[in-house]
This record gives C-alpha cells, sequence and structure tokens, in this order.
C-alpha cells in the first residue's frame, strides 16, 4: 500500500470504532486523544449517533481539529425505531461534503430488541441501500442475527463492503462475511478470560481480513479494566497484542496488517499519508 507505516520506530496502529462524540469524553476528550498518540493509536474512527444533535456536534469538531480522525454516521438498530428521512438526508450531506467515510454503525441486535426486529430490518436496509448509492463502506453491529444478516447481504451480485464490528458471531458467520467483501473487527471482548470461543474465532480467521477496535468507552480490555472502568482508543494496544498472541505473530506485525486493512477499505491511501492523530 502506499501508506507509510514506519515514519517513527515501533508501531501504528488504528482503533477502527471508538465513540469520542458521547458525553463520556466531554472532560477530558482532548487528553484521550493525546493519550491515543503516546500509545502509538495514530488514526481513530468514530462512529456518530444520528439521533443525537450532541454527537453530530462532538464529531464535526473532532474532525475538524484532528486530522488522523475519521468519521462515520448512521442510525443504530437499538434506535431504528427513530429513523426517519431527516438521518437519510444528513448521512447524504455529510458524504457530499466528505467528512464521512462510512456509513455506521448499522445493522440488527436481536439480543435487545430496543427496537422491533422488523423496524431493524426496515432501518438496515435502507441505510444500505443509501451506502450503496454513496459508493461508502458500512459498518455494521450484529447480535443474535447472523441469519438475517446473511440473508440481507447476499453472496453473488452487488457487494457493498465495511466491517463487522465489536465481533462476536461464530466463524462460519465470519468467514462468510470475509467472503462477501467485508473485514472482522474485534474489541477488548477478545482479552476476556470467558471469550475462549471467540479467540478460537479470532485465531482461525486470516490476518488480512482484521481490524481492532476499542468500541470506547464501553468493553475496556481486561489488562486495563481494573483500574479504568471506562474504555478509550490508547487501551487498543491490549487487543492487538492479544491478537497477536493468537496469530503467533509480533505486535508490530498486527498493527501493520490491521491499520493496512483499514486504509485500503477507505481507499484512503493518498488523502492520508503521514497523517495522524494530532491538533491540526
Amino acid at each position: 500500500m502506499k501508506q507509510s507505516l514506519s515514519v517513527e520506530p515501533g508501531f501504528n496502529l488504528v482503533d477502527s470504532h471508538a465513540h469520542l462524540d458521547m458525553p463520556d469524553f466531554n472532560r477530558d476528550r482532548e487528553q484521550v486523544v493525546e493519550r491515543a498518540r503516546s500509545s502509538s493509536v495514530n488514526w481513530i474512527l468514530c462512529p456518530l449517533d444520528l439521533c443525537s444533535g450532541e454527537s453530530l456536534r462532538n464529531g464535526l469538531k473532532l474532525l475538524q481539529e484532528h486530522p488522523g480522525l475519521f468519521l462515520a454516521a448512521g442510525v443504530h438498530p437499538h434506535q431504528a425505531s427513530q429513523l426517519n428521512y431527516g438521518h437519510l438526508k444528513t448521512i447524504r450531506r455529510l458524504a457530499l461534503e466528505k467528512k464521512i467515510v462510512a456509513v455506521g454503525e448499522i445493522g440488527l441486535d436481536f439480543h435487545y430488541n430496543f427496537s422491533p426486529p422488523e423496524k431493524q430490518l426496515e432501518a438496515f436496509r435502507a441505510q444500505l441501500e443509501l451506502a450503496a448509492e454513496l459508493n461508502l463502506p458500512v459498518i455494521i453491529h450484529s447480535r443474535q442475527a447472523e441469519k438475517n444478516l446473511l440473508e440481507i447481504l447476499p453472496a453473488s451480485g452487488s457487494k457493498p463492503r465495511g466491517i463487522l464490528h465489536c465481533y462476536t458471531e461464530s466463524l462460519a458467520t465470519a468467514r462468510k462475511m470475509i467472503g462477501r467483501g467485508f473485514l472482522i473487527s474485534f474489541s477488548g471482548i477478545l482479552t476476556y478470560p470467558r471469550a475462549s470461543d471467540l479467540r478460537e474465532t479470532a485465531k482461525h480467521l486470516p490476518l488480512d481480513s482484521l481490524l481492532v477496535e476499542t468500541d470506547s468507552p464501553y468493553l475496556t480490555p481486561e489488562p486495563e479494566k481494573q483500574k479504568n472502568r471506562r474504555n478509550e482508543p490508547a487501551f487498543v494496544v491490549s487487543t492487538a497484542r492479544q491478537l497477536a498472541e493468537l496469530h503467533r505473530v509480533s505486535l508490530e506485525k498486527v498493527a501493520e496488517v490491521t491499520t493496512a486493512n483499514f486504509f485500503s477499505l477507505f481507499k484512503l491511501q493518498n488523502q492520508t499519508a503521514g497523517v495522524k492523530m494530532g491538533k491540526a
């Protein structure tokens, strides 16, 4: 790839999913970004909540101030009942203004069912169609929804591309989704003692189809969990280290490959060469 990953000694990581727009970071958002940068987490993707005006304001401010930060926007399955034309119009506007690199997070959550399943399916399809029209990747949340996910995203024909974020579903579904043009992203759950099945899944997936994320402020990795209730992008290093152990490669190798995967998916190589987290 054209993006250089060896500007500085050590490694450079992407946190492919962090909700820095949320109120949890209102007190120290700038310090959180600086801690990420100090931990070699030089790029962050922040998915915005279009049902929250504060989320949109905070995200756009971050985008203006930090060149290594990227945005996505969408309506989460928990809020699918709230999806309206205004949300779709906002996604379109942000895309045309080059302020977002993906539509998301969108998807299906049949564990909590905070929105009725039929509303989730309707909202998911509407946002997938818009993403296809805008030629943008999608960031998908899927929980206990593998059957519907595979039905909606066919194995042949026009394929969307994107990320299955915070992956917790089966190895078989992960392989099918990789075949359909998706990357699989693992969060701090990968480090939890109870997550042995998920570690088996991660171990058997090709590294060139994987990403790491924090899903901040949630899912703090096990090494940081005792001292930090709130997760933040700097902690994605622990998830990357766990992935490196599973694949029996160095942390530097995981950083190199997952970062290359991210920039390739979003076609950002030519736009961001040499750009990392920090004040504009």
